[in-house]
């Protein structure tokens, strides 16, 4: 084995429902996924086909635990989704053979430093920071695919008990068979990749102290303390 000039980083995994976690490589995620969210942003969903942007593997937050809010940002925003855990890789994978490549299924919460996205959107620039700190991305326990059905089932978000986002995966404007295939035709699918497929309306604000807890029927739970 070659030398490393530097310790070699570790990897970051997310607990699963069984006794062995899972090791994540990359973690994509789809932009304006259900309709009456892409129109809350401001945009018209029927005029867009899906894009991505992406999140650092160790942006897990995992075990239910607390989550540092994120410097330079006064708006700090939550965003419940369904997450795609990837099993085998592929490139070009097609609709009806995208199902074939998840391993499981997650509930996760898409973190956002709106005031930063919005300014980077205001003058043309990327949204790297505006997604891909710290911590940006707490993860429930991933089930395996088997016996899930990621085409239906409510979608929901509790800050301090008070619901603020609520939908069904059936609104979603691109599957999660449509969105792997779409994803897959830009880059090749790899064991240990993370899709985050989108949040339903209702994205507000999260301070310090707030729980957030997010929730998918048929799928489990994320929970997470903004600290």
């Amino acid at each position: 084995m070659t030398d490393l000039v530097i310790p070699a980083p570790s990897l970051p995994t997310v607990p699963t429902t069984t006794v062995a976690r899972f090791p994540v490589r990359r973690v994509f995620c789809v932009g304006r996924n259900y309709a009456a969210h892409a129109r809350e942003m401001g945009h018209d969903p029927d005029r867009e086909p899906p894009f991505f942007f992406t999140k650092p593997a160790d942006a897990v937050v995992v075990d239910d635990a607390d989550t540092p809010y994120p410097p330079q940002t006064a708006q700090l925003e939550h965003e419940v989704e369904l997450v795609v855990a990837i099993g085998t890789g592929g490139a070009d994978i097609s609709v009806d053979d995208a199902l074939a490549h998840v391993w499981g299924y997650a509930v996760g919460i898409d973190l956002t430093r709106r005031d930063l996205q919005s300014e980077a959107k205001r003058l043309g620039r990327p949204w790297d920071t505006a997604k891909g700190f710290d911590a940006s991305a707490p993860i429930g326990l991933i089930a395996p695919a088997r016996g899930i059905d990621p085409t239906t089932g409510a979608i929901e978000l509790t800050v301090d008990g008070e619901r603020r986002q609520l939908g069904d995966l059936a609104d979603q404007i691109w599957s999660v068979a449509e969105t792997i295939a779409a994803l897959s035709r830009s880059v090749a699918l790899a064991p240990g990749d993370l899709l985050m497929t989108g949040t339903p309306e209702g994205v507000g604000t999260l301070e310090r102290g707030q729980r957030a807890v997010g929730t998918i029927a048929g799928v489990g739970e994320v929970r997470t303390r903004i600290v």
